[in-house]
């Protein structure tokens, strides 16, 4: 009697949906991620099973009318909903490896899992550099490829969500590269202070009606924090800060059922403080020409992610069988969520859950 098979389609299948889904939980920022609202990076697959090119994420503002009570009439008094929308374009994205001498690695699965390794860490940097290139970017465009009036402009949209050194009086008119001219090695450290101010930037009342920016829940301990990514040498003043060195005494105990809470982060003033040795140091640029780093505090919905095709494997023979290739692609975008508070969702976009800090960042002597 013959032995009953796995089709080979379904077995490549079922070995792609384990390399998507370890790939997700291992990735460097898989605890910021999750599907609803509250996350800090809010991911979505509508279009894992319908054709487009895009995603569209939904804010929906909180409600700030007051209750109505006793016999009162609430017909009439109802509140509007305000609401608004950033859309999320997704792109293809691949890579392969060659592998040869597999002989006897000729089946799907085993040459599958023969570049598993390096295809996974590859994807999973390629995640990581797209989610950094969102932070750092300016209105959607890479820092590095925006001009001084782009920055600018997005200076002035978000200049109660942008932080330059200690003070806030060092926001020179809204002039970026003043701004950042403004940055010293003495007193512009990423310290304690600078922390709960930005924490304070969040919280605070927007004049222009703009929604404030809201912590997110850990899953783990059920408390709502703010998370800040650091420059690694904007990380480094702030773990030598002396009241930063005294509060961390008991922070592991504290935490230790937390899910956003990491080995070697720091928590500060209801912030978790991660390191990120991956931001580009913004070189020359203060003071004296000294570099300048990055520390970011973000709550819900900050970024988006959507995947319109999850990482999947394909196969190829090469040489007349000698050689064998195995590629890993995947549909889908990142980007900063943004929302205009003009006239329409593109109008004077500001950043939708994120205050971004610029400290110095000079280098070890």
């Amino acid at each position: 009697m013959a032995d009953t098979r796995a089709a080979t389609g379904l077995t490549v299948q079922q070995w792609d949906d384990k390399f998507f889904t370890e790939y997700f939980q291992e990735n460097r920022f898989s605890d910021l991620m999750g599907t609803n609202e509250m996350s800090v990076i809010q991911v979505k697959e509508d279009l894992s099973k319908k054709p487009g090119d895009s995603v569209t994420f939904a804010l929906v503002n909180r409600l700030v009318n007051d209750a109505t009570t006793g016999s009162s009439v609430l017909e009439g008094s109802e509140e509007d909903i305000t609401s608004r929308s950033f859309r999320l374009y997704v792109d293809k994205r691949r890579h392969a490896v060659r592998v040869s001498e597999m002989e006897e690695q000729k089946s799907a699965i085993s040459l599958r899992e023969a570049g598993r390794a390096v295809l996974m860490d590859w994807a999973q940097e390629d995640t990581k550099g797209l989610i950094i290139q969102a932070i750092e970017s300016i209105n959607g465009t890479k820092y590095a490829d925006a001009s001084e009036a782009n920055k600018d402009a997005w200076l002035v949209d978000n200049a109660d969500r942008v932080q330059f050194g200690a003070l806030r009086s060092n926001n020179a008119a809204n002039d970026h590269s003043a701004c950042l001219a403004n940055i010293d090695n003495t007193a512009d450290k990423f310290t304690a202070a600078a922390v709960s101010l930005m924490k304070r930037l969040a919280l605070a009342p927007r004049s222009d009606g703009s929604p404030k920016i809201r912590p997110v829940k850990d899953q783990g301990n059920g408390k709502r924090y703010f998370i800040i990514l650091a420059h690694r040498l904007c990380f480094r003043d702030l773990k030598n800060d002396s009241t930063i060195t005294q509060a961390q005494r008991e922070v592991q105990l504290t935490m230790e059922n937390s899910r956003l809470f990491e080995g070697g982060d720091i928590l500060w003033d209801n912030c978790i403080i991660k390191e990120i040795d991956d931001f580009n140091t913004i070189s020359g640029v203060g003071a004296g020409s000294i570099d300048v780093g990055r520390a970011v505090l973000l709550g819900a919905q900050a970024l988006a992610v959507a995947y319109c095709k999850r990482w999947r494997t394909r196969t190829k023979e090469f040489d007349y069988g000698d050689k064998y290739g195995v590629a890993v692609d995947g549909i889908y975008g990142c980007k900063k969520t943004i929302f205009g508070k003009g006239s329409t969702d593109t109008a004077d976009t500001i950043d939708h859950g994120m205050v971004t800090g610029y400290y110095a960042a000079v280098a070890d002597a």
